[in-house]
C-alpha cells in the first residue's frame, strides 16, 4: 500500500482532495459555521461524508487491487490450450479470458480496463467497483465545494458593502479572517474544483458507458475492430452482454466489491468461454500480416521529449503512457501503427534462435519511435501505408 501510494499520481490525487477539503473547511467557517444553526451542522456533516466517501473508496482502489492471474496459471482441459488462449511469457503462464497483460504492474490482469496512474494501479476485477464509486463521489463533492466557495465570496463582498450591522455580525460569528490573499486562494480553487468534476466527470461517464455493455477498455477496442466489415462476411456476437441489469450486478454489488471468480464468466447465448479469446486471437493474426517491415537509418535515444529529431515531430509527440523505443542504425523493426510523424512497432529479436521452451519467440521490444528514422526494408525510398 505504501509503495503504492509514493508516486505522483496519488501524491497529487491526494493533494488535490486535501486542498479542496481544507479550502472548503475555510470557507464554511466564513459561510455557514456549523455552530451557528441546524443547517449548519447538516450541512457540516454532508461536506464531511463526502471526504470520507472519495478517500473511502480511493484507498480501497489501491489496496484491493485489481486481482491477479497467478503466476504459471493453466487452465483445467489442457486440450485446449493451443488453440484458444494466449501465452504471457513474462508470468510464464496463459491468458484466462478476460485477462490482459499490464507492462507497468508486471502481473496479468483479471478483466483489465485500464491502467490508472491517479491509484498507481490496474482497474480491474477486485477494484472495479471502488474505482467507479470514488468516480461517482469526486463530481458530487467537488461540486459541493464549488457552491461553498463561491457563496464565500458573495458573502464577502456583499458584507464588504454592506453596513455596520453586518459587519458586527460577521465578526461575532466568524472564527478565521478573510483578507486579499485569501480571496486568491479561494479563487484559484473554485477554478481548480470546477475542473476536477469535468475531468472526472467524463471518465465517470465512460466508465460507466463500459459498466452497462459490460465491456472494459480494452474490449470495447476489441469489439470496434471486430466489427469492420470482413471478407468472410461473418458477424462477431460480444459474449459478456447480458443486458444493462446483469452487467451492472456484475461490478455494483450491494455488499461484496466483486461477483465471480474472474477467470469463469457467464456469457450470452450463442457463445462459449472463449469467444472474445478467439476474435483477438485472430485480430492478433491480421495484424502480424500487415506489419510492415523497416530498416532502422538514424539512430534515436528513446527520450519522452525528442526535440532533437525537429519541431514537428516533438510538438506532435504520441501523449500516451506507451513506451519509446530506442533505435540503432541497421536494426529492424516492424511497424503496426502510422502516424504522420511517428510510428509504434516491435523491434526484431536480434538474437535469433532464443526461444522459449514452449516454442515461441523472445517477446520483442515494443514502442514509438519518429517516423524519419526508418524505411521500408523492401523499397527504401516508399512511403509507409497510411492504414495497418
Amino acid at each position: 500500500m505504501v509503495g503504492r501510494l509514493c508516486h505522483w499520481g496519488p501524491l497529487l490525487a491526494l493533494s488535490i482532495i486535501i486542498t479542496l477539503f481544507l479550502c472548503g473547511l475555510y470557507c464554511t467557517m466564513l459561510w455557514l459555521p456549523p455552530w451557528t444553526s441546524l443547517a449548519g451542522g447538516i450541512h457540516f456533516a454532508v461536506f464531511i461524508t463526502w471526504l470520507f466517501l472519495i478517500m473511502n473508496y480511493f484507498l480501497k482502489s489501491i489496496w484491493l487491487g485489481p486481482g491477479y492471474l497467478p503466476l504459471k496459471w493453466r487452465m483445467q482441459d489442457g486440450d485446449k490450450l493451443g488453440d484458444v488462449l494466449q501465452i504471457c511469457h513474462v508470468c510464464s503462464g496463459y491468458k484466462a479470458p478476460r485477462v490482459h497483460h499490464c507492462s507497468k504492474c508486471g502481473r496479468c490482469v483479471m478483466k483489465m480496463d485500464h491502467h490508472c496512474p491517479w491509484i498507481n494501479n490496474c482497474v480491474g476485477h477486485l477494484n472495479h467497483r471502488s474505482f467507479t464509486l470514488f468516480l461517482f463521489f469526486v463530481p458530487l463533492g467537488c461540486t459541493h465545494t464549488t457552491v461553498i466557495l463561491i457563496c464565500c465570496v458573495v458573502q464577502q463582498f456583499y458584507l464588504l458593502s454592506g453596513g455596520l450591522y453586518q459587519r458586527v455580525v460577521f465578526q461575532r460569528n466568524a472564527v478565521v479572517p478573510f483578507r486579499f490573499y485569501h480571496l486568491i486562494a479561494v479563487l484559484f480553487c473554485i477554478g481548480l474544483s470546477v475542473g476536477v468534476t469535468i475531468a472526472v466527470g467524463l471518465l465517470l461517464y465512460y466508465q460507466i458507458k463500459g459498466i452497462i455493455t459490460n465491456k472494459t477498455a480494452i474490449e470495447a477496442w476489441i469489439v470496434e475492430k471486430a466489427d469492420r466489415p470482413r471478407t468472410q462476411g461473418d458477424i462477431f456476437l460480444y459474449p459478456y452482454d447480458l443486458g444493462w441489469r446483469e452487467n451492472v450486478k456484475q461490478v455494483i454489488s450491494l455488499c461484496d466489491d466483486y461477483v465471480g471468480d474472474g477467470i469463469t464468466w457467464p456469457v450470452t447465448e450463442g457463445c462459449d468461454q472463449y469467444t472474445l479469446t478467439r476474435e483477438q486471437l485472430q485480430q492478433k493474426k491480421l495484424k502480424r500480416i500487415r506489419k510492415i517491415c523497416c530498416t532502422v537509418v538514424k539512430s534515436y535515444n528513446g527520450r519522452l521529449i525528442a526535440w532533437r529529431e525537429g519541431l514537428r515531430t516533438c510538438l506532435c509527440t504520441p501523449w500516451s503512457d506507451e513506451p519509446r523505443m530506442k533505435l540503432q542504425a541497421g536494426e529492424i523493426v516492424l511497424v503496426s501503427r502510422v502516424r504522420k510523424y511517428w510510428l509504434y512497432g516491435e523491434k526484431l529479436n536480434s538474437v535469433p534462435g532464443k526461444i522459449f521452451a514452449s516454442g515461441t519467440h523472445l517477446p520483442e521490444e515494443k514502442g514509438w519511435f519518429p517516423r524519419h528514422c526508418v524505411l521500408r526494408a523492401d523499397e527504401e525510398e516508399s512511403p509507409l501505408k497510411k492504414d495497418i
